[in-house]
């Protein structure tokens, strides 16, 4: 891998001083601030003017204000400090039982309904000083994946909605139809036909945003009539029972609600594509040791997940 030869001849510590002048917009709070000479923060200004082509603070009567090339700069800072520590807080033992950090995970409520639960456990034995944040996704999220995993640890989401970032397989599931337990019009079995003239229950019901099953029955020629639309998959079976209508839920999932709503879980009448579950997160995670952490763990909840019944 070739050098990259503007590095090699750039002092990063100017990376500090550069923050702090851009934050502080004054040579003698950022000396303050940084505990150096004011001397010191003025040559590395010099050094970082000379570096831009840029005066990056310009007086404005008694106060300096940034340029418009510093105002972008300033933009970018703070997370390349939080990128620099993550490469030398780097150590080849990471204990998470000292750990003080919110985990923040963008979710579908199917995943964090059968996988958060044995991750919480799991994060509460080993790190019981680390927090979980299950937060429910949306077609925006999803949609900008690459904008949302700027501020969060990771995105549940299976494969065929997110590419061009790394990701963790999880765990496998299968699509199903339910129906009310005392469906008037349907048997042990549903049929294609069935499905084109049944009332739906859909998720978002969008031209991006819906299970890929349902995607997968229009590309048969089926057009789902949708009576209801929700933004969640929990509704779905209790949207379903005392009615004649009909959804697609994830096996999983299905199984453990239709005691309680009153439904029926039924084979597609097609051969549906499996859900691949799966875990995307920010690059700039790679080598963090507690992100690290945090994939061996899923990875052990999704292994146990895999071996449950059903």
């Amino acid at each position: 891998m070739a050098v990259d030869r503007v590095l090699a001849n750039l002092d990063l510590n100017l990376l500090v001083t550069l923050d702090a002048l851009l934050r502080e917009r004054n040579v003698t709070r950022t000396a303050e601030s940084l505990g150096v000479s004011q001397p010191a923060v003025s040559g590395a200004l010099g050094r970082l003017r000379r570096h831009f082509g840029d005066e990056l603070l310009v007086r404005v009567g008694n106060r300096y204000d940034l340029t418009p090339l510093a105002a972008r700069v300033a933009g970018l800072t703070g997370p390349a400090l939080a990128g620099v520590r993550r490469v030398f807080d780097s150590t080849a033992e990471f204990d998470p039982s000292g750990l003080d950090r919110e985990f923040l995970i963008v979710s579908s409520d199917y995943a964090a309904t059968v996988l958060g639960p044995l991750v919480a456990r799991r994060l509460a034995e080993a790190a019981p000083g680390a927090r979980l944040h299950l937060q429910q996704t949306s077609p925006y999220a999803v949609d900008h994946a690459a904008e949302t995993l700027r501020s969060a640890d990771g995105l549940f989401i299976p494969h065929g909605f997110v590419t061009g970032l790394p990701y963790l397989d999880l765990y496998e599931d299968r699509w199903v139809c339910i129906v009310d337990d005392k469906h008037p019009d349907v048997g042990d079995t549903l049929t294609l036909p069935q499905l084109g003239e049944l009332p739906w229950v859909a998720l978002f019901n969008g031209p991006t945003a819906f299970a890929s099953a349902a995607r997968q029955l229009r590309m048969l020629g089926v057009e789902a009539r949708v009576d209801v639309v929700v933004d969640g998959f929990l509704q779905m079976p209790f949207l379903v029972a005392g009615t004649r209508r009909v959804a697609l839920l994830q096996e999983r999932l299905a199984r453990r609600l239709a005691p309680v709503a009153g439904v029926r879980v039924l084979s597609c009448p097609f051969d549906v594509v499996p859900v691949a579950e799966a875990f995307w997160w920010n690059p700039m995670y790679r080598n963090d040791p507690a992100h690290v952490w945090l994939r061996e763990l899923l990875t052990s909840a999704a292994a146990e997940l895999r071996h449950q019944p059903g």
